[in-house]
């Protein structure tokens, strides 16, 4: 937790960016904000079943950051540490500036405090910190942390079944350490997922403080408990460390960046917010990283390879879809399928 000015500020537009690792609480607390006065950009992304009462992420900012990370070649949930240079490339491009400089324009328009949530959104935080700058409006952050090991289980449960323990923990370890730099210097909160659920009027209380926001923390009544939007039971993922397979090194850097971040959930944060250990987890998980990537050059050499042959195997087929069969075709047709004849002998 760090607040650089605990002055209010006051009236006028104004814009909080909720960031963290998905299935981390951040769809709770925006709904939460959004019950205080603070304003959600609509249209938003429809209700499903992983989500039951709702995301709390504009559509066009969805939208928007998949297409960036589609240009950029980056997952949403990436353990590449240089995926953080990628992203930070792309979101320095004129075309992608602009874009986001007239929607948010837009929005902060009408003088209120907009809300954006998205997962996608930490590896395009020095974006909307820039434009939003721009516009005159310094952003907040606020940061939602739960522990690894729920994350890792949340998303194999609603997402991804296949998700592996040390892959799903190194990218929580990337996204969360780089998230963390980002915001470093700015207004920003961490909130514990397991506070939220146990006593969101408290926490949200300390949110509005940290954050200075222009509403008042009381919650509506029914708001919270068994069957309220805030319910106990929401938590419906309940994994321990103990319950992960992981290598000794991700597991000892998952614990230390665990340990450091949930410090900055308390009441008592470090003075310096830890920063000095938090870069040098950092570090370390770059070097694994690199490590890692070293050990496995070869299977990395044969998936590249796999993945031309198919390419070439589909363009042929392609070509061959499209080839019309007449009397001058078939003999090269035919030659073909000799040779293909030949090779399987």
């Amino acid at each position: 937790m760090s607040a650089p000015d605990p002055t209010p500020t006051g009236t006028g537009p104004g814009l909080t960016l909720v960031a963290g690792a998905g299935r981390s609480g951040t769809s709770t607390v925006v709904g939460l904000l959004r019950r205080l006065g603070l304003t959600v950009p609509s249209p938003e992304v429809a209700v499903d079943e992983t989500n039951p009462k709702g995301f709390g992420e504009p559509r066009w900012v969805v939208d928007f950051h998949d297409e960036l990370l589609k240009r950029c070649r980056v997952e949403v949930s990436d353990a590449r540490p240089e995926a953080w240079t990628m992203a930070a490339a792309l979101g320095r491009e004129t075309d992608v500036a602009d874009r986001l400089r007239t929607w948010l324009g837009d929005e902060l328009a009408h003088g209120e405090h907009v809300v954006v949530k998205d997962p996608r959104l930490l590896w395009f935080l020095p974006l909307w910190t820039a434009t939003s700058t721009e516009l005159g409006v310094e952003p907040t952050f606020l940061t939602m942390l739960r522990p690894p090991a729920e994350v890792v289980g949340s998303k194999r449960t609603y997402y991804n079944r296949g998700l592996d323990d040390a892959h799903g923990v190194s990218a929580w370890l990337n996204m969360m350490l780089g998230t963390e730099r980002a915001t470093r210097g700015s207004r920003r909160t961490f909130v514990r997922y397991h506070d939220l659920l146990d006593d969101c009027e408290a926490t949200l209380g300390r949110v509005v403080a940290d954050l200075a926001l222009p509403v008042d923390a009381t919650l509506p009544d029914g708001l919270a408990g068994p069957g309220g939007f805030v319910d106990p039971t929401l938590r419906r993922v309940r994994l321990e460390w103990s319950d992960l397979d992981l290598p000794d090194t991700i597991a000892e850097l998952a614990h230390e960046t665990w340990d450091r971040l949930d410090e900055l959930a308390g009441p008592t944060a470090p003075a310096d917010d830890g920063a000095d250990r938090l870069d040098q987890a950092r570090a370390s998980y770059a070097k694994t990283y690199r490590q890692a990537e070293a050990i496995a050059r070869s299977s990395i050499r044969a998936a590249r390879r796999e993945g031309r042959r198919e390419g070439r195997q589909g363009q042929q087929k392609q070509a061959d879809a499209a080839t019309p069969v007449t009397a001058d075709t078939t003999p090269s047709l035919l030659r073909r399928a000799a040779r293909r004849v030949r090779r399987g002998r």
